[in-house]
């Protein structure tokens, strides 16, 4: 079975589900079956809402919600690797509170989440 369209609340071809759904549609697809040689048309529809908030958005003392934001990193003095890989990102030692800091989205891009502090 083979979808060649797919369309959205409001389109035409969608006005009397809209009317039937609500703003339960989500869309309307067109499926074609070669071996029976039949078209269906089908319906996606909301059927249950909750709040949620994904992994990625959760906010911990530690988190922060901008990318462009500066955090402060724990690399222990041992951890060459480490460290290489956040100087080469383009983080700042920073004496006084004995942090590297460096742009939010460079730790998430290479997986130091866990090494921020607040």
């Amino acid at each position: 079975m083979q979808t060649r369209l797919k369309l959205l609340p409001g389109q035409r071809g969608t006005k009397k589900l809209t009317q039937i759904y609500g703003d339960q549609l989500v869309c309307v697809r067109y499926r074609y079956d070669e071996e029976r040689k039949k078209r269906y048309k089908t319906v996606e529809l909301v059927i249950d809402e909750i709040p949620w908030v994904s992994s990625r958005q959760r906010v911990t003392p530690h988190r922060v919600a901008k990318t462009d934001d500066i955090v402060s990193l724990r690399v222990d003095y041992e951890e060459n690797h480490v460290r290489t890989i956040v100087k080469n990102a383009g983080g700042h030692w920073n004496s006084t509170e004995n942090v590297w800091t460096l742009p939010y989205r460079k730790v998430v891009e290479f997986g130091l989440e866990k090494r921020i502090v607040s």
